[in-house]
């Protein structure tokens, strides 16, 4: 699933994000979901999170 739709991601998910510094390469980072960041229920580039690590990225896919 992508991650264009809040609905679809809950704390605690696990999914790919892509960082700030990655968006040119596309590099994806895997963790789980601390806090969801974004407040509208869709985002064209992917719902921004916060991953368990610390880091803030726009989700690309969601694992199931």
């Amino acid at each position: 699933m992508s991650g264009t739709f809040r609905n679809q991601i809950n704390i605690g998910s696990r999914v790919k994000v892509v960082q700030k510094k990655d968006q040119r390469t596309g590099i994806l980072t895997e963790g789980v979901v601390s806090r969801i960041l974004t407040k509208s229920a869709t985002h064209p580039h992917g719902i921004k999170v916060m991953l368990q690590n610390g880091i803030v990225g726009r989700v690309k896919e969601i694992e199931d």
